[in-house]
C-alpha cells in the first residue's frame, strides 16, 4: 500500500491508475474517509465487499453532477429537487438503478444510493476518472468510521490494508457525522438513516382504511412490498394504536399474505403467538407478540426471548410498540423495522402512518 499527501502533483495519476487497475484506495470526503472502488469494475467490487466484510450494508457510488447521476440512476421529481437544493453535500440520495453499475452494489429491491460529495478532491478525482466510484466509508465492518490515516490504522487489521493499493491522505479531517439518506423511489421520500444534513420534516406515508378488509390489504401490500429483504434480516412491523383500533386486523393482513390459514387473534393473554410458513420462495415463523400485560418491557427478552426470534426470515409483529421503543432501537442495524400508527378518525375510519427503518443503509 502506498500512502500520498493530497498535495503530491502525482496524488491524481496514481489515483486514476489504481482506479483503472481495479484497485482499492481511499480518498477524503466532507463526512470521512471514503473506499473508493470502479463503481463498473466486478473485479474492484469484489475487492471492496471483501474489505468491508459485511454484504448485507449497501454501497453508494459518488459521482460529480446530476447529469453523471441521471446516467446511473433514474431521477425522478424527488430527487431532481434534492440535488438542485442540498447538493453537492452530505447527502445520499437512493433511486431506481439502471442497472449500470455491478448490481451487487443495489439493495435486493433495485434501488442505488448516490453521493454527490462537497469535496474539491473527491469531484476532481470523478470528473477526471470519468465514471462513478464508490462512496462507502472507509471502515470495515462494525469499525470506527476513519478520520485520519492513524485512525484507519488503528481499527483496521493488517491483511484488511493490504487489500488497499493507495491512501489519500488529506490529514485529519473535521468529525462529522456521515451522510443522510433520503429514499425518493416512494411516493413521498423518507430518511432511511439521519446524518450531518437535516433535511425539512418529510411526510411519511399515509393511507386512509374505512374497513378492516382494507386494513388487512395494506398489511399484506407492505408485506408483499419488504419480504424480499427477509432473505437477509428479520422484519418487525412495529404497531401503535388504540384500543380496537385495527393493530390485529393488521397482523391478520400480513398473515394471509404468507399463506397462513390459522385464525390470527391477539396474543393479549398468552403474549405470543407464532405461525410457521412456507412459500416457494420464502419460508419462516410469523410471530404476533402483544406487549400490553408486560409489566416490565425487559420481559421481552426474559421472558419471550425476542432476540431468538429475530432471524433472518422471520416476520413479527408487535402491538403496542410505544412501549418497546428503546427496544427497538437496539435492533435498528439488525432488522428491518416498520413503524406504523392507527388513527381512529370514526367508528369506520382509520388513518395508518409509516416509516421504514432498514440496515442496509445504517
Amino acid at each position: 500500500m502506498q500512502i500520498i499527501s493530497i498535495h503530491d502533483p502525482e496524488v491524481s495519476s496514481l489515483a486514476i491508475s489504481a482506479l483503472k487497475r481495479g484497485e482499492l484506495i481511499i480518498y477524503p470526503t466532507e463526512t470521512c474517509y471514503g473506499l473508493g472502488a470502479d463503481a463498473t469494475n466486478s473485479q474492484a467490487v469484489t475487492k471492496l465487499l471483501a474489505y468491508k466484510g459485511d454484504r448485507h450494508r449497501q454501497v453508494s457510488i459518488a459521482v460529480n453532477s446530476l447529469s453523471m447521476a441521471e446516467q446511473y440512476v433514474q431521477v425522478n421529481r424527488i430527487a431532481r429537487n434534492l440535488y438542485q437544493h442540498f447538493l453537492p453535500g452530505p447527502l445520499t440520495v437512493i433511486s431506481r438503478s439502471r442497472h449500470n453499475t455491478d448490481p451487487r452494489l443495489e439493495s435486493s429491491t433495485g434501488t442505488l444510493g448516490v453521493r454527490y460529495p462537497q469535496h474539491d478532491f473527491a469531484l476532481k478525482l470523478i470528473s477526471t476518472f470519468g465514471t462513478p466510484i464508490t462512496a462507502t466509508s472507509a471502515n470495515t465492518s462494525g469499525k470506527k468510521e476513519p478520520y485520519s490515516l492513524s485512525d484507519w490504522q488503528k481499527y483496521t487489521t493488517p491483511t484488511k490494508q493490504s487489500l488497499i493499493s493507495l491512501f489519500i491522505d488529506a490529514g485529519p479531517l473535521s468529525e462529522r457525522p456521515t451522510s443522510t439518506v433520503v429514499d425518493t423511489t416512494l411516493n413521498d421520500p423518507q430518511v432511511l438513516r439521519q446524518g450531518e444534513l437535516f433535511l425539512p420534516d418529510l411526510p411519511q406515508q399515509s393511507f386512509s382504511s374505512s374497513s378492516p378488509e382494507e386494513t388487512q390489504q395494506l398489511a399484506a401490500d407492505l408485506t408483499y412490498k419488504y419480504l424480499n429483504l427477509t432473505k437477509k434480516y428479520p422484519l418487525i412491523f412495529a404497531l401503535q394504536g388504540d384500543l380496537g383500533a385495527g393493530k390485529t386486523q393488521f397482523s391478520k393482513g400480513i398473515a394471509t399474505s404468507l399463506g397462513i390459514n390459522d385464525n390470527v387473534n391477539s396474543p393479549t393473554y398468552t403474549l405470543l403467538h407464532e405461525y410457521p410458513f412456507d412459500t416457494i420462495k420464502y419460508h419462516g415463523t410469523f410471530y404476533h407478540v402483544d406487549t400490553w400485560r408486560l409489566s416490565d418491557i425487559t420481559e421481552l427478552e426474559s421472558t419471550l426471548h425476542l432476540s431468538q426470534l429475530l432471524k433472518p426470515g422471520n416476520i413479527l409483529s408487535l402491538e403496542w410498540a410505544g412501549k418497546a421503543k428503546d427496544t427497538l432501537k437496539q435492533y435498528q442495524e439488525t432488522c428491518v423495522i416498520i413503524y406504523l400508527e392507527i388513527n381512529e378518525i370514526d367508528s369506520f375510519t382509520r388513518t395508518l402512518t409509516y416509516a421504514v427503518s432498514t440496515p442496509e443503509w445504517t
